[in-house]
């Protein structure tokens, strides 16, 4: 058997209601990410069925989807809000993560993605003074209150949504409320956004699909870690982003697996397994980004993402002579762990 860190998703979006598995067929037609979401679908149409949803109801689920993570290994995950658009549901949603935070045996580091897209009926400058007049002064409020703890901003800083200015405005206005900035940067458009995220010190920024060598070199020397979600690019046929030059540019690199209804998956072992064909990264940077690094995305490489004295005891046992197994044997991740562990306890034990 073999024992490796717990591993760590530095990228979700796991509360919502309303999936979209009818737009799949759409997409394999050759649909654009942006054509379904201009024609009404995409992020709007999770937005509509999320703010009808209960607070309970997004619980529920959000609890199934945290387990499904903790079969596939992982025990420390990055969630996010963003289908909500408006304060009233942003805190439904944040809320649901506060309480799945002390009900669920996973750690969590929680991100305010109100500014995910722009609401039906405004403008993105409307959109972006909503975010930073009335939605984050709201989860100020409530932070200083002890009713919430979020730790991170994030922007879909992107053409047709928030533009770079935009989106600097909001990061820098969450920044003020002590957040740290974690976005998503030159995903479908090359706008520079990895520069600007870079200037602002950014802990991390997400997809770098169109990411510039600039925009690596920016982020080599700010430190700032780049996560790398091959799931998006394998689902939307996006040109994979260069991770090897990243890597040899100093970037630090980490993975996640961008669990949304767009990327249904919540499986580390997968990300990386696609990470190491798509995207030509080696098994042991696979793991890495998996674990040391992705716990430095969310600020947290002092105390997870390797197995050192003094860090967590979270962990995953497998059955299997070599580690490798894991993400070489595709889709069988839950034939392997036998064991996962949450801060020294065992929280999950799977029999033969």
């Amino acid at each position: 058997m073999c024992l490796l860190p717990g591993f760590v998703d530095a990228h979700t979006h796991p509360v919502w209601a309303g999936d979209r598995v009818h737009e799949f067929a759409m997409k394999l037609a050759g649909a654009t990410y942006m054509e379904v979401h201009k024609a009404g679908g995409g992020i709007h149409f999770t937005v509509e069925h999320t703010r009808k949803a209960s607070e309970e109801e997004l619980f529920e689920s959000l609890k199934k989807r945290l387990w499904s993570m903790i079969h596939s290994g992982t025990t420390l995950v990055e969630c996010k809000s963003g289908y909500g658009l408006d304060a009233e549901t942003e805190i439904k949603m944040l809320s649901v993560i506060e309480r799945a935070r002390k009900e669920i045996p996973i750690d969590i580091s929680c991100t305010f993605c109100g500014a995910h897209a722009v609401p039906k009926g405004k403008t993105s400058e409307e959109a972006k003074n909503d975010v930073i007049n009335n939605q984050l002064v709201q989860i100020k409020n409530l932070m200083q209150q002890g009713k919430l703890h979020v730790d991170n901003i994030d922007v879909f800083c992107e053409q047709g949504v928030f533009n770079v200015s935009q989106s600097q405005e909001i990061l820098e206005a969450g920044q003020k409320c002590g957040l740290e900035i974690n976005f998503h940067a030159d995903e479908l458009h090359p706008l520079n956004g990895a520069e600007m995220g870079a200037e602002l010190g950014a802990l991390a920024m997400s997809h770098l699909e169109e990411i510039s060598e600039a925009g690596m070199e920016a982020m080599s020397k700010s430190g700032s870690v780049g996560v790398i979600l091959p799931t998006t690019a394998y689902i939307l046929r996006l040109k994979p982003p260069n991770v090897q030059r990243m890597i040899e540019i100093g970037m630090a690199v980490a993975l996640g697996s961008d669990f949304n209804p767009n990327a249904y998956c919540m499986s580390m072992p997968l990300v990386m397994h696609l990470a190491c064909v798509n995207l030509h990264m080696s098994l042991p940077q696979a793991l890495v980004a998996s674990t040391l690094n992705a716990a430095k995305a969310l600020g947290k490489s002092d105390t997870h993402g390797s197995l050192s004295p003094g860090k967590v005891a979270n962990m995953v046992l497998i059955e299997a002579p070599r580690w490798e197994h894991l993400i070489y044997q595709m889709g069988c991740h839950n034939d392997l762990i036998r064991y996962v562990i949450v801060h020294g306890e065992v929280i999950l034990q799977k029999g033969n």
